[in-house]
Formats: structure tokens, sequence, C-alpha cells
């Protein structure tokens, strides 16, 4: 088991409106990412309750992006506020549960910004093969 390479699994919720939209320019423009993610399309960034993300953790996910619209660009208005807000409470939560809060991330990426999608995921990708599985992975 040793000679396997760390391969991580991450889950990127992504709004419907912006980052969805700059997930998928990144494809359709054929950028180069790291192919260990999968997406989960919500209708804002607001709509991710925490218990989304801590079941995520306590199933075995290495890591989670969160990514919505720029902050002031959101559809439902103040959808982006909330989960700038919750993003931070969480990442003091994992830290008790004894969890690397890095391994949450939050970003914002509109329609047009497909190149920055491909940047975030694949550093968020390199820094979770950094930190190598979760703690709450099955072995």
């Amino acid at each position: 088991m040793a000679d396997e390479k760390f391969e991580p699994n991450i889950l990127v919720f992504c709004c419907n409106w912006c980052s969805y939209a700059g997930a998928d320019l990144a494809g359709v423009s054929r950028l180069q990412m790291p192919p260990h993610f999968r997406v989960i399309r919500t209708m804002c960034s607001g709509r991710v309750d925490p218990e989304f993300i801590l079941h995520a953790f306590s199933k075995g996910i290495d890591g989670v992006l969160v990514a919505g619209c720029h902050v002031g660009d959101c559809h439902y208005i103040g959808g982006n506020y909330r989960t700038r807000r919750r993003v931070p409470l969480l990442k003091n939560m994992l830290k008790q549960f004894g969890m690397d809060s890095e391994r949450l991330k939050l970003d914002w990426v509109s329609a047009a910004e497909g190149d920055k999608f491909q940047k975030v995921i694949t550093e968020f990708t390199e820094k979770i093969t950094e930190l190598g599985p979760s703690p709450y992975r099955a072995k």
C-alpha cells in the first residue's frame, strides 16, 4: 500500500450563476485541471448548509471547496455574505474535530473566470495532496 500514490477526493460546491459557469468555461476552454474533484451545483453558495460540509468530511472526503459569486454580485442579494461568515466558523469547528482547517476553502469565481477556477482547483488539490488523506477516510 505504501507504493500507491495518494489521490485526493475533493468535493466542490459551486453556485449556479457564477462559479459553476466558471467551471464550465474552464472545461470548454480545455484548461488542464486535476481530475480528483466532483462538483455539486447549488443555486447559491449561501444554500450550502454547514451540515452538508460536515457530512462530506464525516464520509471521508479529503477536501471541500465552496465557490460562489464575488461578494456583492450574488443573484440572491446576500447569499455569499452568509457564506463568508459561515466558513470561518466551520474552519474553527474542524480544528476541534482534529482536522486541518485548510481542508475547507472558500473562493469567489465569476462566470467569466474559467482561468481562475482552474487555478483555484489546482492549488487546492495540491494543498490537499500535501496534507494527505483525511483522518476520517476509510482504510
